[in-house]
């Protein structure tokens, strides 16, 4: 029954992926065709891999890329984990759940409308366009989504563990350190993981807060298929998929080597 009742679910699973993936096989396979165009494959080749890399002002563009999203991603990560703490903390359900909804709010608006209030806002300000205002900007969108992926876990988590911790005579830091954060760990890692990835993908709001001068990859791809279809945007996606398929396997083996160990942190003094 079991075999029987899986190979259509299996098939309709396989259906799934294979339309979800088809696009992004499609262009990573004609990324290698020496014709320069996407109507037939001529023969293969790396030659618009070597325009990527020979590219130096690209070179620069994925440079700001990764590093906003490094950091958008750890300040988010510390300031959702704070947000997720002080929100589980509250009692009253009708106070948690009304600081829910505005965390949410970030995440249910259009990318348009958010974009838009953050360019009105640090024109307002006086900050110029740029560097910080991208930074500030995925930092905002981020931590909604870090305090969504560390809150399961809190909730998860056995009140008595910390009441015994400070029956043992634990500080609050050293319960905070040393019991708490080992085991929502999963939670902050999928937060981190989740808030790079949104960042290093994000255009709507990333082309509303960048000035002149300064560009991310969303961005200059979206400005390089406006000027037509070159294969060396094929090559730069197939590199951006497959730099954000390392990462998705990389928190996979983190997450599996965390969860064999024993015990959710160091011994009490």
């Amino acid at each position: 029954m079991r075999s029987r009742n899986g190979t259509p679910a299996n098939a309709y699973l396989f259906v799934v992926f294979l339309i979800l993936y088809a696009p992004i096989l499609y262009l990573l396979f004609y990324s290698f065709n020496s014709g320069g165009t996407m109507h037939g494959f001529e023969g293969f080749t790396f030659e618009w891999y070597q325009e990527v890399f020979q590219d130096t002002r690209l070179f620069v563009i994925v440079l700001n890329t990764v590093v906003i999203a490094l950091l958008s991603a750890a300040i988010s990560t510390l300031f959702g984990v704070m947000g997720a703490l002080a929100i589980n903390r509250i009692r009253r359900r009708r106070n948690r759940n009304a600081l829910l909804t505005v965390n949410n709010v970030l995440i249910v608006s259009p990318d348009v409308i958010i974009g838009a209030s953050f360019l009105i806002l640090f024109t307002m300000a006086g900050i110029k366009l740029g560097f910080i205002s991208v930074l500030l900007s995925h930092i905002a969108f981020s931590i909604p989504i870090v305090v969504l992926m560390v809150l399961p876990r809190l909730r998860e988590m056995s009140p008595t563990l910390i009441d015994a911790a400070r029956d043992l005579g634990a500080s609050g830091w050293y319960v905070l350190s040393r019991v708490v954060l080992p085991f929502i760990r999963p939670g902050i890692f999928a937060g981190f993981f989740m808030a790079l990835t949104y960042s290093m993908d994000d255009f709507a709001v990333t082309f509303f807060v960048t000035g002149n001068g300064y560009s991310t990859l969303s961005v200059e791809i979206y400005a390089r298929a406006r000027h037509g279809i070159s294969l060396s945007i094929n090559a730069l996606s197939t590199l951006i998929f497959l730099f954000t398929l390392a990462l998705v396997v990389g928190y996979y083996l983190m997450n599996r080597r965390g969860n064999r160990r024993p015990g959710w942190g160091a011994p009490l003094p």
